[in-house]
């Protein structure tokens, strides 16, 4: 939620900045048109920019919801052998005592 108002306001920044450049800087239409295609191309370039880095961490952090899953997965795994066994060595041990009777 916090990346969309960042883009929001990068956005509004660059419209008001694109705005009061436009009004207040005597230029021939020309040169007004070429420093507006320069201004959209660094928009353009930040939002890849910006994209790419979404992505990575976007990445990251998927790779470490599965390793945390994973381990768990493992964790739950040992945890159910552990139960087995014990009930394996109770059963055991009371068939031991039972023949002593």
């Amino acid at each position: 939620m916090e990346d969309d108002s960042k883009f929001s306001y990068f956005f509004l920044g660059l419209g008001l900045g694109v705005a009061v450049g436009l009004l207040f800087a005597p230029k021939t239409g020309a040169e007004t048109r070429d420093l507006i295609r320069s201004k959209a191309d660094e928009g353009k370039d930040y939002l890849k920019r910006r994209t790419g880095d979404l992505r990575e961490s976007a990445s990251q952090t998927i790779e470490k919801g599965r390793t945390a899953v994973t381990r768990q997965r493992d964790n739950l795994a040992a945890a159910v052998e552990a139960g087995k066994q014990a009930y394996r060595e109770a059963v055991t041990s009371s068939g031991d005592q039972t023949e002593g009777i």
